[in-house]
């Protein structure tokens, strides 16, 4: 096991004919697998429009490919293969990193094209994990947000969203901003293990407060929910946030798809080896019998007895700790072109 990465091993990228196998008794450790690289790349556009019908935003953005964050049920490692690695370590510890994303995102803002709607950091990879602290990718994309005054929804698991209040409170008073914390587990031991390199729970709660307080509409994901690992924590987790300050709670339930099925089912033979087959039962009972789930409004909140039992918890808990609040229409009218406030398009 490798500390502090969500797993041990490398899966095959179903693009690459030529795989590197390590020797007899080699382990991933000694071929430095351990280490965090990092690699500047030119990207073209830093906007991805969003075709499905599960997302709520029609744009997102990636400052970064990979995740440090090393979440071991990742639905993003599969797309690791595109640039040429691996979904397994080579997801947390190669970093993609698109360091022109700000002038990218001006250059968008200022086509006579764009009309100022709300767009998603990230919706692939933590837009805030820790190479952000020192790069500020993140925190340039939202600069250029403030100016032109476009909405932005945040989605994270990390507590640095909180060093971007400066910006944040700001935008929130215009409607243009809500956070969205993804919490999986109030503990903190099963978070280390499933997701070693987010911020501690403690960590994420006191950064709601921080956002609520400061103005800025916050909510949760519980997501993913898996079955007989955190789907009991339903209830108490949502009194937590609820306390904390968030507003909203969704959820999304675990599917496993792509090289996720590999790396997940090889966690849980590693933490929870008596309870993997009853688990990896459930998952593929909430997608008809598939792991892998790829449709469209199925895919995020299953089907089937266990799923819609997951479905009354979360809309009881919603009730109760009053996170039953819509999620925000961001404000679109304000968008400003040239960013001088106040023109508008």
């Amino acid at each position: 096991m490798i500390k502090g990465r969500g797993t041990s091993i490398n899966s095959v990228n179903r693009f690459d004919s030529h795989q590197y196998e390590a020797d007899e008794g080699e382990r991933l450790e000694d071929v430095g697998a351990s280490k965090t690289k990092i690699i500047q790349i030119q990207a073209k556009s830093i906007l991805n429009q969003v075709l499905s019908p599960d997302i709520p935003m029609p744009w997102s953005m990636n400052p970064y490919q990979g995740c440090e964050h090393g979440c071991s049920y990742c639905y993003a490692r599969p797309t690791h293969e595109f640039w040429g690695y691996s979904g397994g370590v080579d997801f947390e510890n190669v970093i993609l990193v698109k360091k022109d994303a700000p002038q990218l995102l001006t250059k968008k803002f200022m086509s006579r094209s764009w009309k100022g709607e709300p767009i998603m950091l990230s919706g692939n990879t933590d837009c805030y994990q820790p190479i952000e602290r020192k790069l500020e990718v993140t925190r340039g994309l939202l600069k250029v947000c403030q100016t032109h005054k476009n909405p932005v929804g945040i989605i994270t698991k990390n507590t640095l969203v909180t060093r971007d209040l400066d910006i944040l409170a700001p935008m929130a008073k215009d409607n243009l901003v809500q956070v969205i914390f993804s919490i999986t587990s109030l503990d903190d031991g099963l978070r280390r293990v499933l997701e070693p390199r987010t911020s501690s729970v403690k960590g994420k709660l006191k950064a709601i407060e921080k956002l609520a307080h400061a103005g800025i509409p916050v909510g949760i994901m519980m997501a993913p929910i898996i079955p007989a690992i955190n789907s009991f924590e339903i209830m108490d987790l949502a009194k937590a946030v609820s306390n904390a300050g968030a507003s909203f709670m969704g959820y999304a339930i675990v599917r496993l798809n792509g090289c996720v099925e590999e790396l997940f089912s090889d966690w849980l033979e590693r933490h929870f080896p008596d309870r993997k087959k009853k688990v990896l039962a459930h998952i593929a009972d909430c997608h008809g019998g598939d792991v892998q789930d790829s449709r469209f409004k199925t895919r995020m909140s299953g089907e089937g007895n266990y799923a819609d039992l997951i479905k009354q918890q979360v809309k009881l808990a919603r009730k109760k700790y009053k996170l039953d609040e819509e999620r925000l229409r961001l404000n679109q009218s304000l968008f400003s072109r040239t960013g001088q406030i106040g023109l508008g398009i």
